[in-house]
C-alpha cells in the first residue's frame, strides 16, 4: 500500500489511553480529557464476549485505535497467516481508527518470545521489514503506524540509523509512524545519545500517534544508568518535556498514555491524560 493509499487515522488530536477492563464503568462516568481509547489486539481476537462487547460500548463515545504486539513485523521467518487473519478479523469488526504494530521481532520458528526485540538496521532487515509491512496492509485494507523500539543496545552490524531505517520504511509501503517519546527517551539514555537530536532527525511529517508512558531505573553491569520501558509508572518529567519539544515540531497530535503494568485507580490514569492535554494547548 503506497502514498495514494486512503488516510485512516481519524484519532482526534486529544489524550488517549490504554484501555483496561477495570476502568470501563469509571472511564464512562468520568473520562475527563480523553476522547480516544487503545487496546492490545491480541486481547481482542476472540469471537465474542465481555471483551467486545466493552468496546463496541466504549466506540459510542470514544475513537478506537487497535495497537499490534505479535505479528512479528521484524522477524526473519513469514509472517503467520493465522494470526494476521485473526487481525484482519478484528480490525474488520471494530473498523478502528487507526491500527499501530512494533518494529521489533518475537517469534523464532514455533516459539513466541515475551519480549518485543530490536534488530539490525541494514538494507537487507529493511526489503524484509518493508515486505512485512506491505503484507499486512494489503491483507487488512489499511495504512498501519509503525511504532519506533526502546533499544537497550546497539548492532555494529547496522549501517542506517533508526530514523533513516524508519524514513525508508516510509517510503517504500507508504506506512505511517507511530512516535513513542518514552521509548526516544529510553534509547537516547541507554545508547548515550541526544532524544533532541533524535526528534529533529525524526520524519515527523508521518506520525499518526505519539505514546508517553512510565519507565524503572536500573544499572548495568558497569554501573552505568539503564532505563527499562516497563509502563508501570507515571510518566517522568522529562519525558513530558521532550514530548512538548516534539509537539513545537508535529503540531497537535494524538498523544496515548500508557499503562500496562501495576495498573492503578481511574483517578491517576484520568490525571495522566489531563497532564498530557495540559502540553496539548
Amino acid at each position: 500500500m503506497r502514498d495514494d493509499a486512503p488516510q485512516i487515522n481519524n484519532l482526534p488530536n486529544a489524550p488517549g489511553v490504554g484501555f483496561k477492563a477495570q476502568h470501563f464503568e469509571a472511564l464512562l462516568a468520568d473520562p475527563g480529557p480523553v476522547r480516544w481509547v487503545e487496546v492490545h489486539a491480541e486481547n481482542y481476537m476472540g469471537d465474542g464476549g465481555r471483551p467486545l462487547a466493552q468496546l463496541s460500548a466504549l466506540q459510542e463515545d470514544f475513537a478506537l485505535s487497535v495497537h499490534g504486539v505479535g505479528l512479528s513485523i521484524g522477524g526473519e521467518e513469514p509472517l503467520d497467516q493465522d494470526h494476521l487473519t485473526r487481525l484482519k478479523r478484528l480490525c474488520d469488526r471494530v473498523q478502528p481508527a487507526s491500527f499501530s504494530e512494533h518494529l521489533a521481532w518475537s517469534t523464532h520458528c514455533a516459539e513466541y518470545l515475551s519480549d518485543l526485540l530490536p534488530l539490525p538496521y541494514t538494507e537487507q532487515t529493511l526489503t524484509q521489514v518493508a515486505q512485512h509491512i506491505d503484507e499486512v496492509q494489503q491483507v487488512l485494507g489499511r495504512r498501519m503506524l509503525l511504532e519506533n523500539p526502546s533499544s537497550y543496545l546497539a548492532f555494529d552490524s547496522s549501517t542506517l540509523s533508526e530514523t533513516d531505517f524508519l524514513a525508508e520504511l516510509v517510503g517504500r509501503s507508504g506506512c505511517g509512524l507511530l512516535l513513542d517519546v518514552n521509548n526516544v527517551f529510553i534509547s537516547a539514555t541507554n545508547l548515550g545519545l541526544s532524544p533532541q537530536a533524535y526528534i529533529d532527525a525524526f520524519p515527523t511529517d508521518h506520525v499518526g500517534e505519539i505514546h508517553v508512558g512510565g519507565h524503572d531505573t536500573d544499572t548495568d553491569e558497569h554501573g552505568a544508568l539503564l532505563l527499562i520501558d516497563s509502563h508501570g509508572r507515571p510518566v517522568v518529567d522529562p519525558v513530558w518535556e521532550l514530548l512538548r519539544y516534539t509537539l513545537a515540531q508535529t503540531g497537535p497530535k494524538p498523544v496515548l498514555v500508557e499503562w500496562d503494568n501495576d495498573v492503578p485507580d481511574w483517578p491517576v490514569l484520568r490525571a495522566e491524560a489531563e497532564r498530557a492535554e495540559q502540553v496539548l494547548v
